[in-house]
């Protein structure tokens, strides 16, 4: 099965069953400061999964685009990826485990969708603890199916619980559905959910029954909700009895591509090669993904920009790495947008900026490449005098910090002079750094729930007085192009050729803090997209929006088509004020603001 006919099935099953189909959303999640990627087929459902009425109905499902970066460096094995597309149906408060399991059996097995033999599936259930009960439930489904109670395994919360992503909110167990592999058991306690490599998890359906309470009491849900998800790559991997996601058609032109620029290298060949062939195939594909989003950022040293580039950059070694000297990931992405363009067309209506920003930043780091090299050499007359022919790995580490040299070619470089590096020093100073980084960032990646909290609900009401203000002030071509909340500040990226000038952004914070001390109400209405639009609504260029839309107007002043969440009154934000005006990329400012 191909994966368009996997992700055409997906979709026509759930409709069958009631369900309306979604748009997925962007890579880049709005108003959630703790991921810089959507990250799973859920994240842009979380304010519905939390209470919020859905303007489609209680029953959905879409496939959507998402970013891993946890796994970045196990990306080359055979089954990790960086980007990769989630299958997902959700019951908002409507059914629960009885039809969620009914439905992902009917899906797996029936013979007019996925036709999977019963006897290879097995599946993975809570198996309960001192705060929540065993999920018996699920199992006896299960059972009633027709899966065996040797194939129905009992896992601890690590393997079989989601959430809440803070102290509190709502959580629940899940049970996770595998396939036989066709290995042999690793042992006696072999069953679903074992590592060792027989039994591959296909999909996993979440139950959120509880709400986890600050003093760590879970109280069940009145309303309780289904999230599921079905990975697209790993699916058609095994639908084809493949090994590897990278032997499917999903990778196979992109590398074929890889092969004929490099001219030295077959996959399949040098376990080594292959390698480098996955890793640039998954990190170009991700980079054309992240830089064809209508949401975009581009190669930075810092957030979701210094992802890419170093995506960008591991690809780019990779190449050099199979002997291509020439340009390497522009003529892969347009692989890549030929393949995809029919399920994402963004990709073609940003196909130049994709194809601009890999050749730029290509030719950045084949720079960098030299400037270390040339930084080498200048260091070699005094490294050769060292009787031991040994590199210490903290001057390895500076080349790599300083200059971005990676230390594969500083091993490459003192080789050919007969030396060796001190990789051990090396692999303790880069720990050292990922250390200091990690502690840096550690509240950015803290879960995946957005912020609903009152500070972060004031503020996103906020941006949308800025967003008219700023249209008032310099026109309507300031268009938002992106913000990052959090609770205590704001940041807010619109479309603009130049600076503001002072009398501008002063003008613009008094616009807001006007409407502020009018102490508006905010109201929502639900509506079609086109009498959104009709009715004066601003709507973000390139956003993939559903039929029906939620229309936020903050009294006469701004209407906005917006997911929420809001305050009911303008008069509760307190005092803006705008802290920071300053470029963010090409004619893309970003204005940093408080509410005081």
């Amino acid at each position: 099965m191909k994966v368009d006919e996997l992700r055409s099935k997906y979709i026509e099953f759930f409709k069958c069953k009631d369900h309306v189909q979604i748009q997925g959303k962007s890579l880049f999640p709005d108003n959630d400061p703790t991921v810089l990627f959507t990250t799973a087929g859920m994240h842009p459902l979380v304010p519905y999964l939390l209470g919020e009425a859905h303007p489609e109905g209680r029953r959905l499902t879409d496939y959507q685009k998402c970013i891993r970066t946890g796994d970045i460096d196990a990306v080359g094995d055979p089954g990790h990826l960086t980007f990769f597309e989630m299958l997902g149906n959700w019951s908002l408060g409507d059914y629960f485990k009885e039809e969620a399991i009914a439905m992902s059996f009917e899906f797996l097995t029936a013979p007019q969708w996925l036709g999977l033999p019963l006897e290879k599936i097995g599946v993975t259930v809570f198996e309960g603890d001192a705060a929540v009960p065993r999920d018996e439930e699920s199992a006896a489904i299960w059972k009633r199916l027709g899966i065996p109670a040797d194939r129905i395994s009992f896992r601890p919360r690590a393997d079989n619980w989601w959430g809440p992503a803070g102290l509190s909110g709502p959580c629940g167990p899940d049970t996770e559905m595998f396939i036989d592999m066709g290995q042999n058991p690793c042992g006696p306690n072999c069953a679903p959910g074992c590592s060792c490599g027989k039994w591959l998890e296909i999909w996993n359906d979440v139950f959120m029954q509880y709400n986890k309470t600050p003093d760590g009491v879970y109280e069940p849900l009145a309303r309780k909700c289904v999230d599921t998800g079905m990975g697209i790559e790993r699916t058609v991997t095994i639908l084809n009895g493949k090994k590897s996601v990278y032997d499917t058609e999903v990778f196979e032109p992109i590398i074929r591509g890889i092969e004929a620029i490099s001219g030295a290298c077959r996959y399949g060949e040098d376990p080594e090669k292959d390698r480098s062939l996955r890793i640039i195939a998954d990190h170009i594909r991700a980079g054309t993904f992240i830089l064809g989003d209508p949401k975009a950022v581009s190669p930075s040293n810092g957030g979701a920009g210094y992802v890419l580039r170093r995506l960008i950059r591991r690809a780019v070694r990779h190449g050099r790495k199979l002997g291509v000297s020439g340009t390497l990931l522009s003529p892969i992405a347009r692989i890549i947008i030929a393949q995809m363009q029919g399920a994402y067309p963004e990709l073609t209506e940003n196909a130049s900026r994709i194809l601009i920003d890999l050749d730029q930043e290509e030719r950045k780091f084949m720079e960098t490449l030299q400037k270390g090299e040339q930084e080498f050499e200048k260091l070699l007359p005094n490294l050769l005098k060292d009787p031991g022919k040994i590199i210490s790995g903290r001057l390895a580490f500076k080349l790599y910090d300083t200059y971005g040299f990676p230390i594969e070619l500083t091993e490459e470089l003192a080789m050919e002079q007969g030396m060796t590096v001190n990789r051990l020093e090396f692999e303790e100073a880069f720990k050292k750094h990922q250390d200091l980084s990690r502690a840096g960032s550690e509240q950015l990646f803290k879960g995946g729930l957005a912020d609903q909290g009152e500070r972060s609900v004031k503020y996103h009401t906020a941006t949308h007085l800025l967003h008219k203000a700023l249209r008032m002030v310099l026109g309507d071509h300031a268009a938002q192009k992106g913000s990052n909340i959090t609770a205590d500040r704001m940041r807010f990226d619109f479309s603009h050729p130049a600076p503001m000038t002072e009398e501008e952004i002063n003008l613009v914070q008094a616009i807001v803090n006007e409407q502020i001390q009018r102490d508006l109400p905010v109201s929502l209405e639900i509506m079609s997209l086109e009498d959104a639009k009709a009715a004066g609504a601003i709507a973000l260029f390139g956003e993939k929006y559903e039929s029906q839309v939620k229309v936020y107007s903050i009294g006469d002043f701004s209407k906005e088509v917006c997911g929420g969440p809001h305050v009911e009154r303008t008069g509760d934000l307190g005092i803006f004020s705008i802290q920071k005006e300053q470029s963010s990329s090409a004619g893309i400012r970003r204005i940093r603001a408080v509410l005081k």
